[in-house]
């Protein structure tokens, strides 16, 4: 738990109440009264900024209830909000997917502040955490990142590969969360500028690297920096190598990496090119110069082209293929630090005080507006907080496991105690193989978890879950991530909700 009393008052409750009664979802269309106009990148900020801004403020939010951060694609009419705005807020810490931010920087006024609030969260009394990532696979988990910083506001580095050496052709792509493939790299047509992808500063993303023969390969990649201006940059390059297949042998001396978490890796600021490799001792990363190391895709990587008409491009369908799966489906930009903080009531806290002190300053005749409707928020939110964790608490220990479809309950876990068990990721676009099946079935008996958690805007991750759940028989329940839907559309429902869920189907008689 959190190391300091909670007590849950009459008052704070009826407080808590009396907010919920007024209607503190909203995300209303529009007030005559609105001296400032707000775009928001989700409905959680959005929800949040009403809070504060009251009849001040319009309020939209550029992700809908039902989106996904991560992998949301704007609109014209999202670029419309936005450059309407006289201020925008995102959450920041990489949660939302790049072109969001891209539109954000192109399309908002120069004077309008773009405040990203968790990258300041501990300045208002926040708290940050890392964003742990262990999937358990049992071959090489490999994506791509960008490190060092970027001058320009909403700067990019694009990677592109430039020459492939190897018996086979490579694709890398990534699929989204309905299943379809976008192309990164195809060396079956050449190597060109299109062989290429952007992420922003300090960013990890995964994808999928499929190799149609066994043997070894080089891969040739070289980065530059993109503005907004459309000025660029060269900044360097490096060449791989990849073993495919049991027959195909390493460089004598060569570091050999088949297993666990690393990226192709390259530093914007240094121009250097190299793997940046998960180190299971320290906790820190690796990083090894390009021509030290080599990555294994082994036979046990061995998979089918599938039949569906959009992975026709990887070759006829059950041709052989080698694969390094992308394991999180959809678009998944990230950063080291895990951006799902308001999941601690507390660090929603800090949420509202550093809205407040930006609207004040974007609007400083509302001040006393502002200070008002902060300081009745944050005394609902603290009594939210003691609400959530007076429920938690009477979740027995044993029982305090949670397994989701979504690695966003980080901060859930260590505020109310907790633990995350794991998160389902499969494979994109593939069957889980029996032995898989399996593992997922012996991880819920093992941990004996009473039940698993499914987030209503991820669907199309849920299945495995949900079947062997069944299989196991154990419940089957909702939690709330980074949406809202028609049922729960405020912060404060949702965290009443996830604590009441939570309390239920992990508790005693669960």
């Amino acid at each position: 738990m959190r190391g300091h009393p909670r007590r849950t008052t009459t008052a704070a409750l009826i407080a808590a109440s009396a907010v919920l009664l007024c209607g503190c979802s909203g995300l209303q269309a529009g007030s005559s009264d609105a001296r400032l106009t707000v775009s928001t990148t989700t409905a959680i900020i959005a929800d949040l900024v009403e809070q504060v801004g009251g009849d001040r403020v319009d309020v939209t939010s550029i992700v809908p209830h039902h989106g996904d951060p991560h992998s949301y694609e704007p609109s014209p009419g999202d670029a419309a909000k936005v450059a309407r705005a006289d201020v925008v807020f995102s959450n920041g810490l990489l949660l939302e997917e790049p072109g969001i931010m891209k539109m954000v920087h192109t399309n908002a006024k120069k004077s309008a502040p773009k405040i990203e609030i968790a990258e300041k969260l501990e300045e208002y009394g926040g708290t940050v955490i890392k964003l742990e990532e262990d999937l358990g696979l049992d071959v090489l988990w490999l994506g791509w990142a960008v490190e060092g910083e970027v001058e320009g506001e909403g700067s990019q580095v694009r990677t592109t590969a430039t020459k492939l050496e190897g018996p086979g052709e490579l694709r890398v792509y990534l699929t989204d969360t309905l299943g379809r493939p976008k192309v990164y790299i195809d060396s079956a047509d050449g190597l060109d500028d299109a062989d290429s992808f952007t992420l922003p500063p300090e960013a990890h993303t995964h994808v999928n690297w499929a190799f149609s023969k066994p043997g070894t390969y080089r891969l040739t990649v070289e980065g530059r920096t993109e503005t907004l201006d459309g000025k660029t940059e060269e900044i360097g390059s490096g060449t791989f190598t990849f073993t495919v297949g049991g027959d195909a042998e390493a460089p004598e001396g060569a570091r050999v990496l088949d297993g666990g978490h690393a990226d192709v890796a390259l530093n914007a600021e240094t121009g250097k090119v190299y793997v940046r490799a998960d180190d299971d001792k320290s906790g820190e990363p690796e990083r090894l110069a390009a021509d030290d190391v080599v990555l294994n895709v082994p036979d046990r990587a061995e998979e089918a082209v599938p039949k569906e008409e959009p992975y026709s491009f990887l070759g006829e369908a059950g041709d052989v293929l080698w694969v390094l799966p992308q394991a999180v489906i959809g678009k998944h930009v990230h950063g080291d630090m895990d951006p799902h903080a308001w999941a601690d009531v507390a660090n929603a806290e800090a949420y509202v005080r550093r809205i407040e002190a930006e609207l004040i300053k974007a609007d400083p005749e509302g001040k006393a507006t502002y200070e008002k409707n902060a300081a009745a928020y944050l005394k609902t939110l603290g009594a939210l907080d003691e609400e959530v964790a007076k429920k938690l608490a009477t979740v027995p220990e044993e029982n305090r496991k949670l397994i989701t479809t979504h690695d966003a309950f980080g901060y859930l876990a260590k505020a109310y105690g907790m633990e995350i068990a794991g998160f389902v990721v499969p494979v994109p676009n593939q069957e889980p193989s029996a032995a898989e099946v399996e593992e997922l079935g012996n991880t819920i008996r093992e941990k004996k978890v009473p039940s698993v958690f499914l987030e209503p805007n991820l669907a199309a991750r849920a299945d495995v879950l949900r079947r062997v759940a069944e299989d196991e028989g154990v419940g089957i329940c909702t939690i709330y991530g980074d949406s809202f839907d028609d049922k729960v559309d405020d912060y404060v429902s949702m965290m009443r909700h996830n604590a009441t869920e939570l309390a239920k189907c992990l508790g005693e008689d669960a």
